[in-house]
């Protein structure tokens, strides 16, 4: 699976790990997943130093569009995505600026650095706190 993630519901945390080439539907999936837990409002780390990620304009402007609909749902928590190829890099700069929405955004090139400047935003809430959610087996 190109796209792996794990919802914490105690940390109001979610974790996604990008694997080899991922494409438009790995990510919309992701998207769903988040949407479905409930988790819009908690932080997330979107990890792309494993992956290759090579959308055209017209998929990071259909990304950037379901994340501004996102913003009727209610709040959006921050995002930290690891990018550490000029590519990957490029693309999320792109995706950062065409999925404006009222929350805090930040590219790095190192996972700890992205999960220090996390760290220093407070989680969202949602309605219910299970455990755990994860769609790795």
């Amino acid at each position: 699976m190109p796209v792996t993630w794990i919802i914490s519901y105690p940390t109001r945390l979610v974790v996604a790990l990008a694997k080899g080439e991922v494409s438009l539907q790995d990510i919309q999936a992701y998207l769903d997943a988040v949407v479905v837990a409930e988790a819009l409002p908690y932080r997330k780390l979107f990890d792309t130093t494993a992956a290759s990620i090579a959308l055209s304009d017209i998929e990071l402007m259909t990304l950037g569009a379901r994340i501004r609909a996102y913003i009727a749902l209610g709040p959006i928590g921050p995002l930290a995505i690891v990018a550490t190829s000029d590519e990957s890099y490029w693309q999320a700069r792109m995706f950062a600026a065409l999925a404006e929405a009222d929350r805090p955004v930040k590219i790095f090139r190192e996972l700890p650095t992205a999960r220090d400047w996390l760290e220093g935003h407070p989680p969202g809430r949602t309605t219910h706190l299970p455990p755990l959610a994860s769609n790795d087996t």
